[in-house]
């Protein structure tokens, strides 16, 4: 996203400083995801000076408790250098094996030792929790299986983190009842974290407040303003401040028109939505829009849209300012501080927003 800074915000102006610098406030506390692409691997190697804790996707578990993966040594050596915690996520995305896991107090003991085993060996300061696609009916289930992994972890004198889904208002609200659109969120995403039972065990709640709208729902922001508060006010209800990170997405999200998948007995309509690089994001305002952006003033957000083959495609996504914007919600909030997802997608210009850490070296 080279271009950002020369694009304009349509129908605002043009905008010099709206608000002073997030770095020349009190300095927040920076926990950055890194999946496995190289653009995350370069953002990290460049970046890592203004980063507390890296969150990278290495391992997974499944049903029996067996942990795989292992760390990148280059990206290691960087995190070393730079004073960063490296602390992986674990994860698992599927609704039975988790079932299964938890209830399984051996392959749990057995995931436990594997966490603690890699941790001592390759340097991390503990591992993050990243179960999602949990049945609600499971939710004493994960707070108990957290809890028992947390005293695991802390014995070894390790941490255990935890990502959830954000759930406010914590129960189903729409007069669509058992069969609408949040009933299924519920049932399958939300309603499976206890954020008071987890917050007791768990060193710290990395609260995902992204992917409020995806190819699953019409187009419109990733993170919006108000959806941001209220599922943030709602966790404070709980969550203690020093425990809680807020969520800031640093992709985009791409809504367009696709063939329907055909059968020999039904044709059905297939969701275009796609998760979208900020530098992805740009490349399509440059080639169909005339690098043109707007500002959405009431969720804090930038989008454009544009025609392609007669139909109307639509962007959102997160630039500096917006990043910006929601690191002042977790600042004014008081919460610890934020996590990010996901490295190599990010507007290169908010890590001008953001001061080094103190434990950074001299490049």
């Amino acid at each position: 996203m080279k271009a950002l800074r020369r694009i304009w915000l349509v129908g605002v102006g043009v905008v010099v400083s709206v608000m002073p610098s997030v770095a020349a406030q009190a300095r927040p506390y920076t926990l950055f995801y890194m999946d496995g692409s190289q653009a995350a691997k370069t953002s990290f190697a460049a970046h890592a000076a203004k980063i507390d804790v890296l969150v990278p996707t290495w391992y997974t578990v499944d049903a029996d408790g067996l942990v795989g993966g292992g760390p990148d040594e280059p990206v290691m050596q960087v995190a070393r250098r730079n004073g960063v915690e490296v602390m992986p996520i674990v994860a698992l995305f599927d609704m039975k094996a988790f079932h299964r896991l938890a209830t399984n107090s051996a392959a749990q003991a057995e995931m436990n030792a594997a966490m603690v085993r890699e941790s001592k060996a390759h340097g991390y300061s503990g591992f993050q929790f990243d179960f999602e696609h949990i049945a609600w009916t499971d939710r004493d289930l994960l707070s108990e299986m957290v809890a028992r992994s947390a005293d695991a972890m802390h014995k070894a004198g390790l941490k255990l983190t935890i990502a959830t889904v954000p759930n406010a208002p914590g129960y189903v609200t729409s007069k669509d009842g058992r069969d609408g659109f949040e009933a299924w969120m519920f049932r399958e995403w939300r309603g499976a974290y206890d954020l008071a039972a987890l917050s007791k065990s768990a060193d710290l709640i990395c609260l995902m407040t992204y992917d409020q709208h995806t190819r699953w729902t019409m187009p419109g922001p990733v993170a919006g303003w108000r959806w941001t508060q209220e599922n943030l006010e709602y966790a404070l209800k709980v969550v203690p401040k020093e425990k809680l990170l807020l969520g800031i997405p640093l992709y985009g999200a791409h809504w367009y028109a696709r063939a329907p998948t055909v059968t020999d007995t039904s044709e059905t309509p297939n969701e275009g939505g796609d998760e979208i690089s900020t530098a992805a994001v740009m490349a399509l305002a440059d080639e169909y829009n005339g690098g043109k952006v707007s500002w959405d003033v009431e969720d804090h957000t930038p989008y454009f849209y544009f025609y392609r083959e007669q139909m109307r495609e639509w962007v959102y996504f997160t630039n500096a300012r917006a990043f910006e914007d929601r690191v002042k919600l977790a600042e004014q909030s008081g919460v610890k501080g934020i996590c990010a997802w996901v490295l190599g997608d990010e507007d290169p210009a908010i890590w001008s927003e953001l001061p080094e850490h103190a434990g950074a070296s001299e490049k």
